[in-house]
């Protein structure tokens, strides 16, 4: 997850959000081929790994009425996702549903995290969730700052199987 506080100068900007499509992998894959983007995430993945993804959150939404949503600008053009989905493993907030924000690099420092994470939020408190979670790598000052910006609390620091520390921040809707 990546992402930027804004300004408080500063508006945010105007995000969209929608159900990943088949086409969405591509644009996913592209905007997360850089290193960058993928530094506390284990480095970019294959294409197969997003069409996946996209498949596995339009069930998401069908079943839960939210997912991770491909998020587009102003001009419509794909930039990253954002949204909520049940966290996938055993350790950690196992049960919890887990908010979370990627951004193309190009686009990274101009409140688009922000603008994504709280339409997330607003989005999940609409369907009645009582708290969400995010896990956070520990050295992601990007999307820490995102978290915290929200209101998000930090709740538990943990270490996943791989060894990386993260860090579970926790929000009540």
């Amino acid at each position: 997850m990546t992402g930027s506080s804004p300004s408080p100068t500063r508006p945010l900007p105007v995000v969209q959000l929608r159900v990943p499509t088949d086409e969405d992998a591509h644009a996913w894959h592209a905007a997360f081929s850089d290193p960058d983007v993928m530094e506390f995430l284990g480095g970019p993945a294959e294409l197969s790994a997003y069409q996946e993804i996209t498949a596995r959150q339009r069930l998401h939404d069908a079943r839960h009425g939210f997912c991770l949503w491909t998020l587009l600008d102003e001009e419509g053009q794909v930039i990253g996702f954002t949204g909520a989905q049940p966290w996938p493993h055993a350790w950690g907030p196992a049960g919890e549903i887990e908010i979370g924000w990627r951004l193309g690099r190009d686009h990274w420092g101009k409140g688009y995290a922000t603008a994504a994470a709280t339409a997330t939020v607003e989005r999940v408190r609409a369907a009645g969730l009582p708290h969400v979670v995010a896990m956070i790598h520990a050295r992601n000052e990007r999307s820490v700052a995102v978290a915290e910006g929200l209101g998000m609390e930090l709740a538990e620091e943990l270490t996943t199987p791989s060894g990386r520390p993260v860090r579970c921040y926790r929000l009540s809707l």
